[in-house]
């Protein structure tokens, strides 16, 4: 009986979601992705990001954009901007994209200062680091 209680308590909690809801705003900045996992177990590891996204979040609306960095601390950017959504949903914390094209969504996996992760709808997960500008002036 001590057995089933145990093994219910340990499926109950690792079924519930790693990410908090006041962890969200973590998402505000500049990230650089870091790994890729495929569903079939490999992984790609990326060393250099010559692009790197910048969130903004306010609530549960925000956008993504990708912007280059520059030498001197700036960045290039264009006026492209993918909005979205925070929705959550059975014990789930998802960014909803929506566009004239299409529509996806990628589930938050983990949410700290430093990292995230999200798992996008084909199962490929993404990792990312918060982006540290290199500055180098004259």
């Amino acid at each position: 009986m001590r057995y089933i209680a145990l093994l219910t308590l340990f499926l109950a909690t690792s079924c519930s979601t790693a990410v908090d809801t006041k962890d969200l705003p973590n998402l505000n900045g500049y990230w650089e992705i870091k790994e890729v996992r495929f569903t079939d177990g490999t992984k790609k590891e990326y060393k250099v990001n010559s692009m790197v996204d910048y969130i903004t979040l306010d609530s549960l609306n925000g956008f993504r954009k990708k912007v280059q960095p520059k030498f001197d601390g700036s960045f290039v950017t264009s006026n492209d901007a993918e909005p979205f959504k925070i929705l959550m949903q059975n014990d789930s914390i998802f960014m909803e994209y929506n566009n004239d094209l299409t529509h996806w969504r990628e589930a938050l996996l983990s949410i700290s200062q430093d990292f995230f992760s999200v798992r996008n709808e084909e199962g490929i997960i993404y990792h990312y680091q918060r982006f540290e500008p290199i500055n180098i002036t004259p």
